[in-house]
C-alpha cells in the first residue's frame, strides 16, 4: 500500500513537472512544495532567491523552510510529521527519538537510494554505513543490540579519503599590518596575546566608520551548554574538544569538567573578563546577534578572532587590501599568528562524515524528489552552487578544468548583500542562499572534476603568488610560509579523529536537569565576562558553581564522563 501511495505520488509529481517544463499554456507554473524542517536554519518561511530558483527550475519544487525553536521539535513530533526533508543539528536526542518513533524514511526502501541518489550511493558508503550503526539501538555502554541495518541518512562533511585533516578554522587571525606596525612582538601565550591586543587598540582605536575598535566581538547565537565562544577559546588554545559541560582531550580521552577549578573552560572565562576591563571587549556581546558581529569583522572594527570565518574570510576583501582612488594600496590585512604554546584542534577527514544529519521523513508523499535533491546537493555542482551560486553566474571551470570565480561571482563572495539578477530571483546573494545551513561533503575535499578542494582559498585561481598587500607580504616574510595552509600544518596541532561515536539520548530527568544547569552556566558565564573587578568575577563563579550543583551538576558530569569513556574506546585504536 505504502509502495503503491508513492506510486501515485511520483505519477501527479511528473504530470506537475510536464506541465512546468511545457508551460501548457498557463500564466503561472505549479510547483511541489515540500517543507523542509531544518535545525541548523535561521529562516522561516519560503525560501525566496536565487536558490529558490534552481529549485524551482532543476526539480519543480517550492521549499517551505522551518527553522528549530522553542518547542518545534516536540509540536512536530507530536504530530507525527517532521515534513519532507528533515536536517539535524545532531544525530543524538532529537534524532534517536525521530527514529525510535518510525518518523524518518528508510532510505533502502524500494531501493530509493539507489535509485533516486546513485551519487550518493556510489560516492559516501562509509557514510551511509555509518547511519546505520548510529541510528542503531544501543545499551548504557554504547554497543550495538541486535542489528544496525537501516539506512536514515548521512552526516555532513564527508569526505572522500580519511588520509587527511579539514580545513582549518581555528586560525587565530589578527589584523597583521597592526601587530606589524608594532614590530611582530612575540606571542607565545595568552598573556602576550592580551599585551598586543592592548598596544594595537592603542594605535587603533576607531575604524574607518569612525565606530571603537575592540580586540574582540562576541555573539551569544550559538551558545549551548554554556558560552560558545569561551569553550572554543580553550578548544582553539589546548585542543580540547567540547563534550558535555566540559571538555574532552582528543589525545588522552580525559574528561575536564567546566567547573573545576583550574578547568579550561574557568581559564578561558578569566581571560575574556580581563579582556572586559582592559576595554578591548565589544561591549555588545552578550545582546547582539552573529550578523551584527560580522558586520563589525567587515567594517574592521574587531581585531582579532581565534576563528577563519569570523576574522580573515570576513574581513579580508579587496576594499582593506586593494588600492585607493589613487592607486596606492590600502594594506590592511588579517593574517594568522597562533600563540607557540597553543595547540589549536582540527578535525579529521573522515569518508564517515559528522553528525549533522541530512534524512527524509517518513509521511512525505514524494521520497524520491526529495532523495533525488539531496543527491544532485552531493553533485561537485550542487556542492559548489550550495557556497558560490549558480554555476556560469557565479562560478565555472576554465580551460584546464580548474574552478575560477566569475567577476560576478567575487563580488557576490566579497559582499554578500550584491543583488542577483532577476532571473535568479532577485534579492541579495545573502537573502537568496542556501538557507537550510547544511554541507554534504566538506570543504576541505577534492572536487573530482576540477582536482581542487571544493573551498575557494585552495583554487588556484584565487592564489596571488606576490602577495595582495605589502602586509600580507611582511606575514610570508616572517613566518617563512606562503600559504595559510602551509603555516598551519607547521603549527603544533591535533587532528580529532572521526569515529562512529554519538552521544545517546539522556534520561528524562537527567534531561531535565541539563536544561537547568545549562541555562545557569550560560547565564553566570556571560555575567562573570562582565565583572569589574577579579573579586566580583570569583564571587560570580562561586555562585555559579553552588547554583549548578544544587541543580544536579555532579550527575552531568558523571554522565559525561561516562560517555567520554565510550568515545575514548572507540578513538584509541585510530591514534
Amino acid at each position: 500500500m505504502k509502495k503503491m501511495k508513492r506510486m501515485i505520488a511520483l505519477a501527479l509529481t511528473l504530470i506537475m513537472v510536464s506541465g512546468l517544463l511545457t508551460g501548457c499554456g498557463s500564466k503561472e507554473k505549479d510547483y511541489i512544495t515540500l517543507t523542509i524542517y531544518s535545525q541548523l536554519a535561521n529562516y522561516s518561511g519560503e525560501m525566496q532567491g536565487w536558490f529558490a530558483q534552481i529549485l524551482k527550475d532543476r526539480f519543480g519544487v517550492k521549499v517551505n523552510l522551518i527553522p528549530d525553536g522553542d518547542g518545534v521539535f516536540d509540536t512536530r513530533m507530536e504530530a507525527g510529521d517532521l515534513g519532507d526533508i528533515v536536517v539535524w543539528g545532531s544525530d543524538d536526542k532529537d534524532y534517536m527519538q525521530a527514529v525510535a518513533a518510525g518518523l524518518l524514511y528508510d532510505w533502502e526502501e524500494d531501493n530509493l537510494v539507489q535509485e533516486y541518489g546513485p551519487y550518493i550511493w556510489e560516492n559516501m558508503q562509509d557514510a551511509l554505513n555509518k547511519n546505520k550503526i548510529v541510528s542503531a539501538q544501543k545499551d548504557k555502554d554504547g554497543n550495538v543490540i541486535g542489528e544496525a541495518n537501516t539506512i536514515y541518512g548521512f552526516g555532513h562533511n564527508v569526505a572522500s579519503s580519511s588520509e587527511s585533516h579539514e580545513a582549518f578554522f581555528y586560525t587565530w587571525d589578527i589584523r597583521w599590518d597592526l601587530y606589524q606596525q608594532l614590530g611582530h612582538p612575540e606571542v607565545n601565550d595568552l598573556d602576550d596575546l592580551m599585551d598586543v591586543l592592548i598596544a594595537m587598540k592603542e594605535i587603533c582605536p576607531t575604524a574607518d566608520n569612525g565606530k571603537p575598535t575592540y580586540a574582540m566581538s562576541l555573539w551569544p547565537d550559538w551558545d549551548g551548554n554554556y558560552v560558545m565562544y569561551v569553550k572554543a577559546m580553550a578548544t582553539a588554545y589546548y585542543g580540547y574538544d567540547e563534550f558535555g559541560f566540559g571538555h574532552y582531550n582528543v589525545r588522552t580521552g580525559e574528561y575536564y569538567d567546566a567547573l573545576s577549578p583550574d578547568s579550561p573552560y574557568l581559564e578561558m572565562l578569566a581571560w575574556f573578563n580581563e579582556l572586559y576591563r582592559n576595554g578591548l571587549l565589544d561591549p555588545d556581546s552578550m545582546t547582539q546577534t552573529y550578523d551584527n558581529m560580522i558586520e563589525k569583522v567587515q567594517n574592521g572594527q574587531v581585531l582579532f578572532s581565534i576563528f577563519n570565518y569570523a576574522g580573515s574570510l570576513a574581513y579580508n576583501k579587496e576594499i582593506h587590501y586593494g588600492k585607493n582612488e589613487e592607486g596606492e594600496e590600502i594594506n590592511k590585512i588579517m593574517e594568522s599568528l597562533v600563540p607557540t604554546e597553543a595547540c589549536p584542534i582540527v578535525g579529521g577527514l573522515s569518508t564517515l562524515g559528522s553528525n549533522r544529519v541530512w534524512s527524509i521523513g517518513a509521511k512525505t508523499q514524494y521520497p524520491e524528489l526529495c532523495m533525488e535533491i539531496i543527491n544532485w546537493l552531493c553533485t561537485p555542482e550542487g556542492r559548489l552552487t550550495m557556497d558560490y551560486g549558480p554555476k556560469g553566474l557565479c562560478w565555472d571551470y576554465d580551460e584546464n578544468g580548474k574552478t575560477y570565480f566569475t567577476e560576478f561571482g567575487k563580488t557576490c563572495f566579497e559582499d554578500r548583500k550584491t543583488l542577483m539578477p532577476n532571473e535568479w530571483g532577485g534579492a541579495t546573494f545573502n537573502e537568496g542562499a542556501f538557507q537550510v545551513n547544511n554541507t554534504t561533503w566538506t570543504s576541505a575535499d577534492i572536487n573530482p572534476e576540477s582536482g581542487e578542494r571544493y573551498d575557494q582559498q585552495y583554487w588556484a585561481s584565487n592564489l596571488v603568488p606576490e602577495g595582495r598587500c605589502e602586509a600580507e607580504r611582511d606575514w610570508r616574510a616572517y613566518t617563512g610560509y606562503n600559504t595559510l595552509e602551509e603555516y598551519m600544518d607547521s603549527c603544533n596541532y591535533v587532528v580529532d579523529v572521526p569515529t562512529t561515536f554519538s552521544l545517546p539520548e539522556r534520561e528524562p530527568q537527567l534531561e531535565s536537569t541539563w536544561v537547568q544547569v545549562a541555562t545557569c552556566l550560560k547565564d553566570y558565564s556571560w555575567r562573570a565576562i562582565y565583572a569589574e573587578t577579579e573579586e566580583e568575577f570569583q564571587a560570580i563563579v562561586n555562585e555559579m558553581r553552588g547554583r549548578a550543583k544544587s541543580y544536579g551538576y555532579d550527575a552531568c558530569t558523571q554522565w559525561s564522563i561516562e560517555q567520554a569513556a565510550i568515545r575514548n574506546a572507540l578513538q584509541e585504536p585510530l591514534r
